[in-house]
C-alpha cells in the first residue's frame, strides 16, 4: 500500500511508514477550543478584555445612539416592553420575548429585527442599520452577548472622583525602586534578575536551567532580526567562551539594517498600519509606504523613543535642524491618517466625529494604554475619564486636518488631499520616470475624457431643454445608464489628474505623504449627549485627561490645534503610562508575556502587572537611559531571566501555569513575518534590500475589489516580508494563516493560534514548494553527501546538529524515497533532487522551524 493523499508531489510514492514516521517526528497539531465557543458553552463564564473592548467599541454605542430613545427606563413611554439600557432587559425583552438570547442569531429578536427579515419588525424602523454594524451584532451575539451593565443603566452622568481615583496603580508614577533580595542571590545575573527571583520566593517556584548556546542563539537572532542565524555564526558563538559572548552577539544584532524591519514592524501592529481604507469603501493608501520605512528607520537610529511618539502626534508643529528632519517630521504624522475610515459616510460631520474617534482611541491605546474612547457616548463605566474630557480631546483633533489622500471618485464621498513634504525630488529609479512621451500620452487621454464628458454636459442639458418644453421624457433605464457612465468618465478623470499631479514638471515623482497639519483656525468641541450629533451640548476647552495631569498640564495656545501640547503631555516624566506601556511590550515580544499581559489595556478591565516594583524600575531606568529602546532590549536580553531554558517543571508549573513569575522561557510561535523570512533566508533567496514604495505605491490610488483588482495587489517579491502589501481585508494568505495583526486595531499582542491551516500551509503551498527546492539546490551545491549533507540541512533549518535518530531517519527517508519513485522520475539526478525536495520540506514544515525554545 502506498500513501498518496499528502500533496508533496515529489513525496508520492514513497515508502508509507518511514514517511509517516517522519512526518509525525515534525509536524505538530494541537486542536484548541475557541474562546468563544467555550463562552456559549458556559452562560456565566467571566468576560474577557476582548469581549469587554468590543461591547464598549461597537455594541454600547449603537444601542444608546438607535434604541435608548425608545427603549430605555429613561424613555418617556417604552415601546413594546423592551428595555435595552441593562443586560437583563435585553435577555428578558418585551412583549414579543427574548430580545437576545446568547450564541443563537436564529432566536435573537434584536438581531431579526436591525436585519430587516420581517416588515413586521424592522428597528430603527426610519433607516436600516449599515452591514457593518449588523455584522458587529451578529458577531456579539455568537460570542456569547457579552454585557457588563447590571440592572438599568441611567443616562446621568455618574460623578468621578479623580483624586481617588488616582490611587489606582496605573495612574501613579513609577518610583525607582532598590532590587530586593532573595534567597537566590547567586543566581541572578543583573538587577532584573533579583526582582525575579524574589518572585521565585513567593511562589515557591524552582527556575529551569540556564538555555543551551545554540537555543539561546537562535531566540536571540529571531528576537531581534527576525532571521535564523546562519550555520557559520552559530559554530563562531559556540567556540567563544568569553563572558561577553553573547553580549557581543545583541550588540552586532542590534546595529544590524536588520533590527529596525523587525522591531518596527511590533511597532507598525500598534500603528495600525495598512495601505487602504477599509470598510465599505476600501481605497488604496498609495504613499502610506512612507510611514513604515520611517518606523523603520526609527528604530534603526534608536530615537529617543519619548521623540518618536511626539513627531507622529505632532511632527508638523516640532522645529528641526535640517530640511531632510522636517521632511521626516511630516511622514511620522502619517500614524494620525493610517486609520480605517468610512470614506461612503454621507453626513461630513458624522465622518467627522467617526475621524476623531478612530485617533483617540489610537493614540491613547498605542501610547497610553488606556481606552479613553469609549467615553465618547457616556462618562467611561470603568476607568475615570468623563465624557467632556473625551470631546476636550476631541477639540484637539477636529482642529487638526487629516491627510490620507484619496481620489474624488465615486464611492468615496470623503476625499483628501496629501502633504506635500518637501519640493526637492528625491533619488528615484529611472523606471518610475515620466517620459515627456507618457506625459503627452497621458495629457492627450485626459483631454479626450474631459472632451467625452463636456459632451455628456451638452447632450444632458440637451435633453432638459426639450423637456422644458413640452417634449417627451427619456427613457428611465437609458438616464440611469447615461447617469452612471457619466460617473465612471468623472471618477476616471479625476483618478488620471491624481496620477498625473503626482509627477513634477520633469517627471519626477513629487514628495507627498500622508499626515496632519493644523487647520486654520481651532475648534472647542460641543460634548454630543450619547454621541448623537443632533444633540450638542456644552463647549468644552481643548485639554487633557484629568486622572494622568499628576502635575499642570501645558496650556494649549488658542491659535493652535493642542496637537503640540498632547506631544509633551503624553512624553513628559509626570505621565504615569507612557514608559510603562513600551517597556511592557518590549518584555511582552522578548518573553511571549508581558508584565502586564493585556498589553494595551492598563486600566481596571486590564490585568494587574505581575511584577509590580520591576515594571517600574525598567520604566524609571528607560527615561533615565534617554528613552532608549535599544538599551532597554539589551538590558533585558542579558539578564539570566531571557536566557532561561524553556524545560517543563511540573512543580512549577502547578504552582505559576501561566509562568507569569518567569521561572522557565516560554516556547513562543514566530510569527507570520518571521516564518516567511526565515523560509527565503534558509532557502537562500531572501533579498536584504530595501525596495523602494510599495506595490500599492506602484498600483496607484483606487477602490479595492472594483477599480483595482486583489491579483493587481499580490506580490511575488523576495524582499522581507515587512515590505509586502497590506490591504485591509486581503493580507497576503502567507501572512494571514499565521495570525497576522489586525490591521483596523491597535495590536500590542497577535492572537496565537494553532490551527490545521497552518501545518497545511507548510506541506501544500508553493511558496513552501519553491523555497525546498532552493534549499536542496543549496545542499547539493556544497557538495556534501550522506550525513554531512543532513548535519548542514538540520544546522541551516533549526540551528543545530540532528540527533542520532534523526540522522538515521533522514538517511532511511532518502534512500527509500529514490526507488519508490524512479518509475515516475527516469533521470537519477532528478530522482535524488526530489528525494533531498521532500526531506527539506520536511524540515520546514516541522514544529520546530516555527517555533522558539
Amino acid at each position: 500500500m502506498q500513501m498518496k493523499t499528502l500533496s508533496f508531489p515529489r513525496l508520492q510514492g514513497a515508502e508509507p511508514t518511514l514517511t509517516l514516521t517522519l512526518f509525525l517526528a515534525v509536524v505538530v497539531l494541537v486542536p484548541t477550543q475557541s474562546f468563544a465557543a467555550a463562552l456559549e458553552a458556559s452562560g456565566d463564564a467571566t468576560i474577557s478584555p476582548d469581549q469587554l473592548d468590543f461591547f464598549e467599541k461597537k455594541i454600547r454605542p449603537v444601542l444608546a445612539d438607535t434604541c435608548y430613545k425608545c427603549h430605555s427606563e429613561d424613555s418617556e413611554k417604552v415601546k413594546g416592553g423592551l428595555v435595552v439600557d441593562s443586560k437583563q432587559g435585553l435577555l428578558q425583552g418585551g412583549d414579543s420575548g427574548p430580545s437576545v438570547v446568547p450564541g443563537d442569531l436564529r432566536k435573537s429578536l434584536l438581531i431579526q429585527a436591525v436585519r430587516w427579515d420581517d416588515e413586521d419588525l424592522q428597528m430603527p424602523p426610519k433607516e436600516k442599520l449599515s452591514d457593518e454594524v449588523i455584522a458587529d451584532l451578529e458577531k456579539w451575539v455568537r460570542m456569547g452577548a457579552p454585557d457588563p451593565r447590571v440592572g438599568a443603566a441611567p443616562l446621568a452622568r455618574t460623578v468621578i472622583d479623580i483624586e481617588k481615583a488616582r490611587e489606582f496603580w496605573a495612574y501613579q508614577l513609577p518610583k525607582a525602586v532598590v532590587p530586593p533580595k532573595s534567597k537566590n542571590a547567586a543566581w541572578a545575573r543583573t538587577e532584573i534578575d533579583k526582582f525575579v527571583a524574589a518572585g521565585h520566593d513567593v511562589k515557591g517556584l524552582t527556575p529551569a536551567g540556564d538555555a543551551e548556546k545554540q537555543t539561546l542563539l537562535r531566540r536571540a537572532y529571531f528576537d531581534l532580526v527576525g532571521l535564523p542565524p546562519k550555520p557559520e555564526e552559530v559554530k563562531t558563538f559556540l567556540a567563544d567562551n568569553s563572558p561577553k559572548a553573547f553580549e557581543k552577539v545583541v550588540d552586532r544584532l542590534l546595529a544590524s539594517e536588520q533590527y529596525g524591519e523587525r522591531w518596527g514592524r511590533h511597532w507598525l501592529d500598534v500603528a495600525r498600519f495598512a495601505e487602504s481604507s477599509g470598510k465599505e469603501a476600501n481605497f488604496t493608501f498609495p504613499h502610506a509606504w512612507r510611514y513604515r520605512d520611517y518606523v523603520i528607520d526609527a528604530f534603526n537610529a534608536d530615537k529617543p523613543y519619548d521623540r518618536f511618539i511626539q513627531e507622529q502626534i505632532a511632527g508638523d508643529l516640532l522645529s528641526a535642524k535640517t530640511l531632510d528632519e522636517k521632511r521626516e517630521q511630516f511622514v511620522a504624522t502619517g500614524f494620525l491618517a493610517l486609520g480605517a475610515k468610512s470614506l461612503n459616510e454621507q453626513n461630513p460631520k458624522q465622518f467627522a466625529m467617526d475621524l476623531v474617534d478612530e485617533q483617540i482611541d489610537s493614540m491613547s491605546r498605542a501610547i497610553l494604554g488606556t481606552t479613553i474612547s469609549c467615553a465618547r457616548c457616556h462618562d467611561h463605566k470603568f476607568d475615570p475619564i468623563p465624557t467632556h474630557e473625551y470631546y476636550a480631546m476631541a477639540g484637539i483633533f477636529l482642529s487638526t486636518e487629516t491627510l490620507y489622500g484619496t481620489p474624488q471618485v465615486q464611492g468615496n464621498r470623503r476625499s483628501s488631499d496629501l502633504l506635500k513634504i518637501t519640493d526637492d525630488s528625491e533619488p528615484v529609479d529611472p523606471g518610475r520616470l515620466l517620459t515627456a512621451s507618457e506625459r503627452a500620452r497621458f495629457e492627450d487621454t485626459l483631454a479626450d475624457a474631459k472632451t467625452e464628458r463636456q459632451k455628456f454636459i451638452a447632450e444632458a442639458r440637451e435633453a432638459r431643454q426639450k423637456q422644458a418644453k413640452g417634449g417627451a421624457l427619456a427613457d428611465g433605464t437609458n438616464q440611469a445608464r447615461q447617469r452612471q457612465q457619466f460617473r465612471r468618465l468623472n471618477d476616471r478623470i479625476n483618478t488620471m489628474e491624481t496620477r498625473l499631479d503626482s509627477y513634477d514638471e520633469l517627471g519626477m515623482p513629487r514628495q507627498y505623504a500622508m499626515g496632519a497639519r493644523d487647520r486654520g483656525r481651532p475648534i472647542d468641541a460641543r460634548v454630543l449627549v450619547r454621541g448623537e450629533l443632533d444633540k450638542a451640548g456644552d463647549r468644552v476647552d481643548r485639554g487633557f485627561v484629568s486622572v494622568l495631569n499628576v502635575s499642570t498640564p501645558p496650556r494649549i495656545n488658542s491659535d493652535e490645534s493642542g496637537r503640540r501640547e498632547l506631544a509633551e503631555w503624553l512624553t513628559s516624566t509626570d505621565n504615569p503610562l507612557t514608559a510603562r506601556v513600551m517597556v511592557n511590550r518590549v518584555w511582552h515580544h522578548l518573553f511571549g508575556l508581558g508584565l502586564v499581559s493585556s498589553v494595551d489595556n492598563f486600566g481596571s478591565t486590564g490585568q494587574p502587572p505581575s511584577h509590580p516594583e520591576l515594571l517600574d524600575y525598567l520604566a524609571v531606568r528607560f527615561q533615565q537611559n534617554g528613552w532608549s529602546v535599544k538599551s532597554l532590549i539589551k538590558d533585558i536580553m542579558l539578564s539570566r531571566s531571557y536566557q532561561l531554558g524553556s524545560e517543563y517543571n511540573e512543580a512549577s508549573f502547578n504552582k505559576d501555569p501561566e509562568n507569569a513569575l518567569v521561572w522557565r522561557m516560554n516556547k513562543r510561535r514566530l510569527e507570520a513575518e518571521a516564518i516567511r523570512d526565515a523560509l527565503l533566508a534558509v532557502s537562500g533567496e531572501l533579498d536584504l534590500q530595501r525596495p523602494f514604495g510599495s506595490v500599492v505605491m506602484n498600483v496607484g490610488d483606487g477602490n479595492v475589489g472594483r477599480s483595482i483588482r486583489g491579483g493587481q495587489l499580490e506580490s511575488e517579491s523576495l524582499h522581507r516580508s515587512v515590505y509586502l502589501p497590506v490591504v485591509r481585508d486581503m493580507v497576503p494568505h502567507s501572512l494571514a494563516v499565521f495570525d497576522f495583526a489586525e490591521t483596523s486595531l491597535v495590536t500590542g499582542k497577535r492572537d496565537n493560534t494553532t490551527v490545521p491551516s497552518q501545518a497545511l500551509y507548510m506541506m501544500n503551498s508553493d511558496q513552501v514548494a519553491r523555497a525546498s527546492e532552493k534549499f536542496a539546490a543549496q545542499l547539493q551545491a556544497t557538495g556534501k553527501t550522506g550525513g554531512a549533507m543532513i548535519e548542514l540541512a538540520y544546522q541551516m533549518a533549526l540551528s543545530r546538529q540532528p540527533s542520532g535518530t534523526e540522522q538515521q531517519n533522514a538517511r532511511a527517508f532518502l534512500k527509500n524515497f529514490t526507488p519508490a519513485i524512479a518509475e515516475d522520475i527516469g533521470n537519477r539526478d532528478r530522482i535524488r533532487a526530489a528525494a533531498l525536495t521532500g526531506f527539506c520540506q520536511a524540515l520546514f514544515a516541522s514544529a520546530e522551524f516555527r517555533y522558539l525554545n
